[in-house]
């Protein structure tokens, strides 16, 4: 299952390259404007590249998370990925683990602050 419920307040997104990308992105959109305030995982392990168009889905859902109060935060991202990550700046507006396991521990570490 590429999305999927962690906790109460955070949800994890297993992301798959396009056309999966789009439509976990726009699945995760969804189920946050339903909710309330939560937390968002974007794993990147298995993404090999992204376009403009997935990038602009990220920076929505970001609005929409943070809007809320929440956190996004991006793991796994492989070399080329990372490379498109810092040629668009987009280093220094999202945050970063180096897997999954790290982006949860640090949500879970900070939660309720």
């Amino acid at each position: 299952m590429p999305l999927q419920k962690w906790s109460e307040n955070i949800l994890v997104a297993d992301l798959q390259n396009e056309p999966q990308f789009s439509d976990d992105l726009n699945a995760l959109s969804d189920m946050l404007e339903q909710g309330g305030k939560m937390d968002a995982v974007l794993n990147f392990a298995e993404v090999t590249y992204i376009n403009s168009s997935n990038i602009a889905k990220m920076l929505k859902l970001r609005k929409l998370v943070t809007s809320k109060g929440g956190r996004l935060v991006l793991c796994g991202v492989n070399t080329h990925v990372w490379g498109v990550i810092l040629v668009t700046g987009l280093d220094k507006i999202f945050d970063f683990a180096d897997d999954l396991l790290t982006g949860l521990a640090g949500l879970q570490m900070t939660e309720g602050r």
